[in-house]
């Protein structure tokens, strides 16, 4: 199984959320595609077309699932379109949102995203989530 790791990447403490999502799919024998490891961070226009290039052409490819970081008082816009491309092409979505209740989110997150897939709370949440999509997919196999 592939997932493909979505959130914001601004700051610090955003990637740093993202390396840990990342190190429970290792331990969980998950590759995963981790835009900025993988891609790398976009620091100007220049860099744009071959961020896109990498991050989604290459980056979505062959993914199984797709796990996204909803924290913060909006979801970034990368996010919500990765979001929206899974969910057109059937990728399954897991949420993840650790700073607030979902039931105080629905003004940041939208019923769009609420609606389209499993939102957790906690990391082990994630990793139970996680571990259900695995056993969902070696069944469909």
């Amino acid at each position: 199984m592939k997932a493909y790791l979505a959130g914001k990447l601004s700051t610090e403490h955003e990637r740093k959320l993202l390396e840990q999502v990342d190190e429970l799919c290792q331990e969980l024998k998950i590759e995963t595609f981790l835009p900025h490891r993988d891609a790398g961070l976009c620091t100007s226009l220049d860099q744009v077309k071959e961020t896109f290039n990498k991050d989604i052409t290459e980056g979505m490819k062959d993914i199984d699932l797709v796990i996204a970081l909803l924290d913060g008082l909006h979801v970034g816009a990368g996010t919500a379109w990765e979001l929206g491309y899974a969910y057109a092409n059937n990728i399954p979505a897991i949420g993840l949102k650790t700073d607030e209740p979902i039931e105080e989110a629905l003004d940041q997150l939208s019923a769009i995203l609420i609606g389209s897939m499993p939102i957790v709370t906690s990391m082990e949440e994630l990793k139970e989530k996680i571990k259900q999509s695995l056993s969902d997919t070696q069944k469909a196999e």
